[in-house]
């Protein structure tokens, strides 16, 4: 099951490549096992993506709410590996599926982030890193040097041994300025103490409404079956005018439903299973299968059927990278000497913190991410088809353009829903 669902979002993201229903070049490559790349770029797409469902699988374990952001956890984690060594460095480059090409690798993440983060008066998409080093720790300049000019993190100055509630409440406080001031508190009481030496961190901040907008004036109260089989009232939104067209499929299993935000480059892909439960569609679903959906996707009437949702998330990830394959960079023999020379450093704990909130007008997210590294010691005639999404779905916010997942989540059961 949870290679079949690797496999389905993995493609369904990369696959954002196709337009208007035509396979691309790149998925054809992907579904005959060889992976070539038009540019660096879209190496650095291809790692961000495959991390994204990967660590995707490691959360949506259970029958809850899943909501993350790949991109700002791979932001951090990459500046992290920078500084790793040997077999550290191994580890973390195969769990981030990152290039060997230093050159290459660094450019193009710059390079994506540049233009996903452009200015765009249809969207906000910030994003934004830091390194924040105890007083006492002696950092190369040539890892200050690379982390600023790729990663765009400058590094400041605290005192984790003499003031460490001091050093959070700031860090705490950047992340809050960057996120909307929706993540408050991403480094809780606690897990900073005197052994601390670096936290390098990342928030990214996402507001834009839809291209075509629902009508609060018809959001009605619906049933909502959860993954466990409650059945919860929520506030369902609807485009059910002659103007809901969508980029949409159906098959005898599943729906799946595009919609854009405004300017277009930016969209929400949800995949709906016809039966209630997310595990059916994750047991029986193909790579085939996928690459042919996608590629049957077309521009149609639909009568869409999407609850008001607000999910927020907080993760503690040490257990969960160590699964995928880096347990080197949390274990005291760490190598991290990439960052300071007299070495000792090793990763305590990588925190994730996430919010999003769905409603008529469009979407706003946020999330932020922290390593923390310690020192060991015809319309008219037109049949509308239906997408009501009455029980558990995958979502995700993903720029077209570049094909980078930026978001991604799963509404499994009961979530936060306002009325106004």
């Amino acid at each position: 099951m949870r290679l079949n669902i690797m496999i389905l979002l993995f493609l369904l993201l990369l696959s954002s490549v196709i337009i208007c229903g035509c396979l691309s070049e790149q998925a054809e490559q992907l579904l005959s096992g060889v992976r070539t790349y038009s540019t660096d770029a879209d190496q650095t797409v291809y790692a961000c993506n495959s991390f994204a469902l990967e660590m995707y699988r490691e959360l949506a374990d259970r029958e809850e709410n899943v909501f993350f952001s790949p991109w700002s956890l791979n932001a951090a984690l990459s500046m992290t590996y920078e500084g790793a060594r040997e077999r550290t460095a191994d580890e973390m480059m195969a769990v981030l599926h990152l290039c060997q090409n230093d050159s290459a690798r660094r450019q193009s993440f710059s390079d994506v982030e540049s233009a996903i983060g452009a200015d765009n008066s249809d969207y906000v998409f910030t994003t934004a890193s830091s390194l924040w080093a105890d007083q006492g720790l002696p950092l190369r300049q040539e890892y200050c040097d690379l982390v600023s000019r790729y990663y765009h993190a400058h590094a400041s100055n605290v005192d984790f041994q003499g003031a460490l509630d001091n050093a959070r409440q700031t860090i705490n406080s950047w992340v809050d300025e960057r996120t909307g001031h929706k993540i408050t508190d991403l480094i809780p009481s606690g897990y900073i103490n005197s052994l601390t030496r670096l936290v390098l961190a990342n928030a990214v901040y996402f507001n834009a409404t839809w291209a075509k907008q629902f009508s609060r004036d018809i959001t009605r109260e619906e049933d909502f079956i959860t993954g466990t089989g409650e059945t919860i009232v929520v506030p369902m939104m609807r485009r059910i005018d002659e103007g809901a067209r969508f980029s949409f499929m159906e098959t005898d299993e599943v729906l799946v439903l595009q919609m854009p935000f405004k300017g277009e480059r930016l969209l929400m892909t949800v995949i709906l299973p016809k039966e209630h439960h997310m595990a059916d569609l994750e047991r029986s679903i193909t790579l085939e299968d996928i690459l042919r959906w996608k590629k049957s996707l077309k521009e149609q009437r639909v009568d869409v059927y999407l609850p008001r949702f607000k999910v927020k998330s907080s993760y503690f990830l040490k257990d969960s990278l160590a699964n995928l394959g880096m347990p080197a960079a949390f274990e005291e023999t760490a190598n991290f000497t990439g960052i300071s020379a007299p070495g000792g450093l090793f990763i305590t704990e990588v925190v994730h913190q996430a919010y999003i909130d769905v409603n008529e007008e469009g979407a706003e997210a946020s999330a932020a991410a922290a390593v923390m590294i310690g020192e060991s010691a015809s319309r008219d005639a037109e049949k509308a088809s239906v997408f009501r999404a009455d029980h558990p779905f995958l979502f995700m916010i993903e720029d077209k353009e570049k094909g980078c997942i930026l978001f991604m989540g799963k509404v499994s059961r009961g979530f936060l829903f306002t009325w106004f």
